[in-house]
């Protein structure tokens, strides 16, 4: 029978947890025995949920970020664990010597001001997140917790996309030509059109294969991605797609198939060994030194992508098909990325609605606004 007794002076709860062990705790002293009833409501709830937890036998956030850890080993990606690991070793120190259960809300709100405050993006502010709230969620399957803060935690919406938008730099078509003039051979010029007119994935463009282009309907079935030395199968089904590519492009990758010859893989695009280029390589020893020659400014090779998507989007493609095209999970995350792209002004669509509803119907706008 849990019981509130009071000795020298400050509040003591009395009562056995879920394994009939015996506990004891002494308030802090200023506290009032309504503050000790609540503290033995919240007790008792997780004794009758079989999640109580001794204070002084309570495991850490790293403990539990270690065994979480190598549960996921077996059970995703070996990137995506590594990906797992590299967050543990570099964005949890606030967290890592803190008791797993007195990690609440605020505290995790608290990192994420932090995060920002170290200028983290926005995008992996929500990577750090998602492996922040599976370890949550593996403590709450286990019953070393009652509930996961994270899920009702305010997440860095309004602020992050402000500052991953201003990440993002995009090519103008004089800095494109300059760009493709720039490039090294026709190999590696024939990347970065074919990055920039479909704005396929780094890893999608280095694990592309011959038999994965139909020239008769202009458009490339993207199958697989190459990171980290290995293949692999894109990660969600709207990741597999067909995207259209121009004539101009089609000529010059028939141009560079006929140069390139052919290598056991297949590859479009094969190192002199026959195998991917890794796409540091690619970067650093190609990609880099043709911006310099150009003229342009340091950028990311997934900048061309970017500049895909804002040339479709300036030219008033459809956001559906932009989205379909990038192989994004919904018209939503298109939006997100790329809503400042978007003008605020359109006069010629305001015109277009016009003649929509009044071209060849004779009716005169004047009589209409001079009725009385």
């Amino acid at each position: 029978m849990a019981c509130i007794t009071k000795r020298r002076g400050r509040y003591v709860i009395d009562c056995y947890d879920q394994k009939g062990k015996r506990y004891r705790k002494t308030i802090k002293a200023g506290s009032t025995k309504e503050d000790a009833r609540r503290e033995l409501r919240e007790i008792e709830i997780k004794i009758q949920n079989r999640t109580f937890i001794n204070e002084r036998k309570m495991p850490l956030f790293r403990d539990i970020a270690k065994q979480w850890l190598e549960y996921k080993k077996t059970r995703c990606r070996e990137t995506t664990w590594e990906m797992y690991n590299s967050h543990l070793r570099t964005h949890f120190s606030t967290l890592n010597d803190m008791k797993i259960g007195l990690i609440n809300i605020a505290t995790v709100e608290n990192f994420i001001t932090n995060k920002q405050q170290e200028t983290v993006s926005l995008g992996s502010i929500k990577k750090i997140l998602v492996t922040l709230n599976q370890i949550m969620a593996y403590a709450v399957r286990h019953r070393l917790i009652d509930f996961n803060p994270v899920r009702d935690a305010e997440r860095p919406n309004a602020i992050g996309k402000i500052e991953e938008s201003a990440g993002i730099k995009v090519l103008n078509p004089e800095q494109i030509r300059a760009l493709l003039n720039a490039a090294p051979d026709v190999k590696y010029r024939t990347i970065f059109l074919l990055a920039i007119m479909t704005g396929l994935r780094q890893g999608e463009l280095l694990g592309l294969k011959w038999s994965d282009i139909d020239f008769e309907k202009k458009q490339i079935h993207v199958k697989r991605t190459f990171n980290h030395g290995r293949f692999f199968t894109p990660k969600t089904k709207e990741s597999i797609r067909k995207v259209d590519f121009p004539p101009i492009l089609a000529k010059e990758l028939a141009e560079w198939k006929i140069a390139s010859g052919q290598n056991d893989l297949g590859l479009v695009f094969p190192s002199k060994a026959g195998t991917p280029i890794e796409c540091q390589k690619l970067m650093l020893r190609h990609f880099i030194p043709a911006l310099k020659r150009a003229g342009l400014p340091k950028m990311r090779f997934h900048d061309l992508r970017h500049t895909y998507a804002s040339l479709m989007i300036e030219q008033g493609e459809n956001i559906k098909y932009v989205q379909n095209q990038l192989g994004h999970s919904s018209p939503t995350v298109t939006l997100d990325v790329y809503a400042h792209l978007m003008k605020d002004s359109n006069q010629e669509a305001a015109c277009r609605l016009q003649n929509q509803i009044f071209e060849g119907t004779g009716h005169n706008l004047v009589t209409l606004s001079g009725r009385k």
